[in-house]
């Protein structure tokens, strides 16, 4: 069976962030990730990370003004220089959290941009984020997002995202496969899987419709994760869906499906 990290950003959200790791380890996780640690000091989120036994598996390059709408600026040609101000405040976080690979999302083009210029800065930003985070020992990730959720992100296919990974031509840059936006965009999950497991380095999960738990859509996520099993898949599997129960306890509340795959690894999800 995979290792599960709770995604605290969205997981146990009727707590304040730093109390959310308690509460996911008390729930059964092992690990966790989250979208930004940066409105908290790095060494609050190191306490609560450590108190909470749980493993830090990733978390997110600054995005620009997320209350805004702002998905991401590595596309963004004139903000090149906030990119790599972000890039050294990841990684001034990283240190203090031990974080073993950080994600990049790519972020929505701008209006008047040429998607050639776009991908352009895209590919010179993954650059350079790669070199410096690999000579710190920590990987770089880059997420493919469904244009439903996120209309106008730029890399919304795994097909693009590889071959924008083959343009950047490092090999400290991987694939985050998010599991819900590729059911959105592409399907083939299993197949996908399986031919790009050198390039995946983290999994993540939400089923559809919804983006809800596993169990509650049309992903057949038993099959999932014993694939992952079957191909030798050894990273982390991040839980980065919204309780299908918006109420406080929602989360553990819907928390069945894993229960039981730890009890019974063989069981319906």
């Amino acid at each position: 069976m995979p290792r599960f990290s709770a995604n605290l950003s969205m997981l146990f959200t009727e707590l304040p962030f730093l109390d959310r790791f308690d509460r996911a380890a008390r729930a059964g996780f092992e690990g966790a990730e989250f979208l930004f640690p940066y409105e908290h000091p790095a060494e609050e989120v190191a306490k609560a990370l450590k108190d909470s036994g749980l493993q830090l598996v990733l978390h997110n390059l600054p995005a620009g003004d997320w209350a805004a709408g702002e998905r991401g600026i590595a596309c963004h040609p004139d903000r090149v220089v906030e990119f790599a101000q972000g890039l050294n405040q990841a990684l001034d976080y990283a240190r203090v959290l031990g974080t073993p690979q950080i994600n990049c999302l790519a972020g929505i083009l701008p209006v008047g941009v040429d998607p050639e210029q776009g991908q352009a800065t895209l590919v010179s930003n993954l650059r350079q984020a790669a070199a410096m985070l690999g000579r710190k020992g920590v990987r770089l990730l880059m997420e493919p997002i469904n244009t439903f959720d996120i209309p106008g992100f730029f890399v919304s296919r795994t097909a693009q995202a590889l071959q924008i990974m083959d343009a950047v031509s490092s090999d400290n840059l991987y694939l985050q496969y998010d599991i819900y936006h590729a059911q959105r965009m592409e399907g083939e999950l299993s197949a996908t899987l399986h031919k790009q497991l050198a390039r995946i380095a983290h999994v993540q999960i939400a089923d559809n419709p919804g983006r809800h738990e596993p169990g509650t859509g049309e992903i057949h996520y038993l099959h999932v994760f014993k694939l992952l099993d079957d191909i030798g898949y050894s990273g982390w599997v991040g839980c980065e869906y919204k309780p299908r129960n918006a109420q406080p306890g929602g989360t553990e509340a819907g928390l069945g499906w894993l229960h039981a795959l730890q009890s019974e690894p063989n069981c319906a999800v």
